[in-house]
């Protein structure tokens, strides 16, 4: 399967206080603390540990909290990954084949646990501030368990708008994705998180 990762959306809190008065962290946490539903089109970039790109890849994500999400990769290759908030669907149109694993195993070791709304981020990670310049300000987070496949997740808010996130693994490659047109809390279909196999596909549980 080609090298994807989960990551799926984050949150923004109405406030009376103005996100430039906040420090970073507290910024991070208010936008995971409110989103109750996300849309956005993505660009994403793997770097291999040469510092070349491998990897460009273009699509729209949705998030529904909690756990449910959409990935919907359409270049270079078409890709789905779909989560009903129970079980992960990873469908490749080109290999006819569906991989199938619980929210937990998907999760488990992926940036998308920051967005789903299943733990704090204090239980799952090591926060700390990365600074703000002007309207633009950055946090890393370090998962606590040396089992997860990555060593850190950075993210960028921008006006306390999630903008970019960057994830770099334990092999050295980092993949960074750039949100764009992000909505936040409007209604959206059931069925956007709903996947069935197509007839004649391969599926395989995780």
């Amino acid at each position: 399967m080609r090298n994807v990762f989960i990551i799926l959306p984050c949150l923004f809190w109405l406030t009376v206080v103005h996100a430039a008065n906040l420090k970073p962290i507290q910024e991070l946490e208010q936008f995971l603390a409110s989103v109750k539903s996300l849309t956005a089109q993505f660009e994403q970039q793997v770097i291999d540990e040469h510092g070349r790109v491998s990897q460009r890849s273009q699509g729209k994500f949705y998030l529904q909290r909690p756990g449910q999400f959409r990935w919907n990769y359409d270049t270079p290759f078409k890709q789905e990954i779909v989560s009903d908030g129970d079980k992960v669907w990873f469908y490749d149109p080109d290999l006819e084949q569906v991989t199938v694993k619980s929210v937990s195993q998907a999760l488990g070791s992926a940036p998308a646990l920051l967005l789903s709304g299943k733990v704090k981020l204090s239980e799952r990670f090591i926060i700390q501030s990365q600074g703000r310049d002007g309207d633009v300000s950055w946090v890393e987070l370090a998962p606590k368990s040396e089992d997860d496949v990555f060593k850190s997740l950075k993210v960028e808010l921008k006006k306390g708008q999630l903008e970019w996130m960057e994830m770099a693994d334990n092999f050295g490659q980092l993949t960074r994705i750039h949100f764009q047109n992000l909505k936040k809390n409007r209604p959206l279909s059931k069925d956007i998180f709903k996947f069935s196999p197509p007839p004649g596909v391969d599926v395989f549980e995780g």
